[in-house]
């Protein structure tokens, strides 16, 4: 039978751990948002190395297979392929979707997000066959587990619109951007800035096909919603 003086060492450090895990979650978060405003700034070299601080951080406090060490995984790989790093950036994202399936279950949509990001960054080196089924499969994903209406989904639209445009697949990219469009407006609101970027590829896909009038007016649209952000 435990003593009293065993009862409360073991209380206090339980609290000891509990008080570290609160200050590491919030070094975490100030590692995030740190991590975002570089990233958005261009700031790419120094973004890299605090993502490298918080994917340590995470994968201390939490252990090597935790999805929050998967959204790191996915941040150091994002400020790779920013900088062209791709052979450095595919085993980031590959892991990241590796933790998410086990820790979260394949048809999560974290796991729909880990697919377009290594989906994104074959597209981004043309090859086109192997982001193909990661687009697809994270669509599927995106509807079952969040609706068809939902705007993960015209994320997931959105980008397989844009395969198609770099594919040459004109008809198969506009019914993607429509329905993106669609989903966005009704969504998100008119005037947001996901609605603009949706504009905005649908103009670069009308001037592939000679559709000059549609694209200015899509164009103009878009500049309109982000002078108003």
């Amino acid at each position: 039978m435990r003593t009293s003086a065993q009862i409360i060492l073991l209380i206090l450090v339980v609290l000891s751990c509990t008080v570290s895990t609160f200050a590491q979650e919030a070094l975490l978060k100030e590692l995030y948002s740190k991590f975002g405003a570089l990233y958005q700034q261009g700031r790419y070299g120094e973004a890299a190395k605090v993502a490298e601080e918080a994917l340590t951080v995470a994968e201390k406090t939490f252990g090597p297979n935790h999805p929050a060490v998967a959204t790191f995984l996915s941040n150091l790989a994002s400020v790779n392929q920013a900088q062209g790093k791709y052979s450095e950036a595919e085993p980031l994202f590959k892991r990241a979707l590796k933790i998410s399936e086990k820790a979260l279950g394949k048809d999560h949509p974290h796991v729909a997000t880990s697919l377009n990001n290594l989906a994104a960054l074959y597209h981004a080196q043309g090859k086109y066959a192997e982001a193909e089924p990661l687009y697809k499969r994270a669509l599927e994903i995106a509807e079952k587990a969040l609706g068809p209406d939902h705007p993960n989904v015209a994320k997931c639209l959105n980008t397989l619109g844009e395969l198609r445009r770099t594919q040459g697949r004109y008809s198969d990219a506009e019914l993607f951007h429509k329905r993106a469009l669609a989903i966005r407006e009704k969504a998100l609101g008119s005037d947001h800035p996901d609605v603009a970027t949706t504009c905005e590829n649908m103009a670069e896909l009308y001037k592939k096909i000679g559709k000059e009038d549609e694209a200015e007016r899509l164009e103009a649209r878009a500049r309109k919603i982000r002078s108003k952000r």
